[in-house]
């Protein structure tokens, strides 16, 4: 299908912050197909804890792509409780390989409180520098006003809500209706 045939759904900024020994993971909750808003209130950050151990993450991209993606994460968790970084990896080569986790669109943001990391479909399991990573239609906005505010006094929540209200303010697929979770690391 064209993409001038169906206009493809957009909304979504996902930010994820480190600071003072919390992680922060933020996302709006718009969705928008084409020029409509088709919700403003969905939840795209979710804690998790396969084996008891705590994960966050954040998704951006298709709900249904992204859903298969958490529960391909939590499946990996739960073969190797508490490394968050081998069971990214682990997941990145799957989608990186497997024919059908391949046409996934999603983006994941992802931390145990002590690592923080970004995984696309391209086989990446990316660690932010700076200490903040940002995906999705406002992704960009979100970093950058992330990044000018990790220099002030806020902690990681109070950096978070504020790079995405700017994001907000400028990306006409990101709301202020926010779902935000912090974590701790151990």
């Amino acid at each position: 299908m064209a993409e001038t045939d169906f206009p493809g759904w957009h909304g979504t900024t996902i930010i994820g912050v480190r600071k003072g020994g919390k992680v922060v993971i933020a996302g709006d909750g718009q969705v928008s197909l084409g020029q409509t808003v088709i919700k403003g209130s969905a939840r795209k950050v979710r804690r998790l804890s396969p084996g008891g151990f705590d994960v966050v993450a954040g998704f951006a991209g298709s709900t249904a792509d992204a859903f298969t993606l958490l529960e391909r994460l939590e499946t990996k968790l739960e073969a190797t409780p508490g490394q968050l970084a081998r069971a990214s990896v682990e997941l990145a080569k799957d989608w990186r390989t497997d024919k059908y986790l391949q046409k996934l669109e999603a983006m994941l943001i992802v931390t145990d409180g002590n690592d923080l990391f970004v995984i696309t479909g391209a086989g990446d399991v990316l660690e932010p520098e700076h200490d903040v990573a940002a995906i999705g239609s406002g992704g960009n906005f979100a970093l950058a006003a992330a990044r000018g505010l990790m220099e002030a006094d806020g902690d990681a929540e109070t950096i978070a809500r504020k790079a995405m209200a700017i994001a907000a303010d400028i990306c006409v697929y990101t709301n202020g209706n926010l779902t935000v979770e912090e974590i701790t690391g151990g």
